[in-house]
């Protein structure tokens, strides 16, 4: 699946505290997914322990769109995209 890079729409970040995610919606060839970008993932890219995982999430937006267009190229049919280590560049 050729995907465009998903656009993230920044109104919808939510910090899932009970499944440790944050979650949001993104946008990708006119079609809107909804996405789940696991605490570790923003870790990851951060070098540091989400304490405030929203603002984290903000500052590494470009990456982490990046990586939603490979989660959603893994597995376009989910509910909900997990984005996982594996899907960072």
């Amino acid at each position: 699946m050729a995907e465009s890079q998903i656009t993230i729409d920044p109104t919808t970040p939510f910090d899932n505290v009970d499944n440790r995610q944050i979650e949001f919606s993104g946008e990708a060839s006119g079609e809107t997914y909804d996405f789940a970008l696991q605490y570790d993932v923003l870790e990851a890219l951060a070098g540091t322990i989400p304490t405030d995982p929203v603002p984290l999430f903000q500052r590494h937006g470009d990456e982490i769109a990046a990586a939603a267009t490979r989660a959603l190229a893994r597995d376009p049919n989910q509910g909900r995209v997990v984005i996982s280590e594996n899907d960072l560049g």
